[in-house]
């Protein structure tokens, strides 16, 4: 059997994802072919409408703002990032195969871009970075040393978030 490429992750993330909407009875309009620029899924329900940019991992994190760190700090990306991303008035599906069997869903989590920013401007202790990981504690040596970054419950990817997620920024 051949070895899980990131190509892999994207793909099945993207299935994992739109399945999902489709489970809690939204209708699912996926891009054709992986990494389309600006969002991967549309869904609709209620007269309303998101885009959805999904984001697979099977490590732990995703790295999200490294092409905005040249020469500037960690704070400045991340702000770019948002920016940017808010603009395009998407919602992240942030998808983690880390840990997880064959036979088991992901874990799935939807943030809209000032969330995320807010939880990696916090990341590190207050450092800041270009990785979102899952849950990651800071080793001794690290400047966030002792510190815990994770994503919050209130993100995970239930009929309620859904629907909170459709009725707050869908338009």
């Amino acid at each position: 059997m051949e070895e899980l490429t990131s190509w892999h992750v994207g793909v099945s993330a993207e299935a994992f994802a739109a399945a999902q909407f489709a489970r809690y009875a939204f209708y699912v309009s996926v891009q054709y072919g992986a990494n389309q620029p600006g969002y991967d899924l549309i869904v609709e329900s209620g007269g309303k409408t998101l885009k959805i940019s999904v984001k697979g991992s099977r490590d732990g994190s995703w790295g999200l703002t490294q092409g905005y760190k040249k020469g500037c700090d960690y704070h400045q990306a991340i702000q770019a990032w948002q920016e940017a991303n808010d603009k395009k008035e998407i919602i992240f599906c942030l998808v983690q195969f880390q840990g997880t069997n064959d036979n088991e869903m992901p874990r799935m989590y939807l943030a809209t871009p000032a969330e995320i920013a807010q939880k990696m401007n916090s990341s590190a202790g207050g450092r800041g970075g270009t990785i979102l990981y899952e849950n990651h504690t800071w080793s001794p040596r690290a400047v966030g040393s002792g510190t815990t970054d994770s994503i919050p419950k209130t993100w995970e990817f239930t009929r309620q978030r859904a629907a909170d997620m459709i009725e707050n920024y869908g338009n």
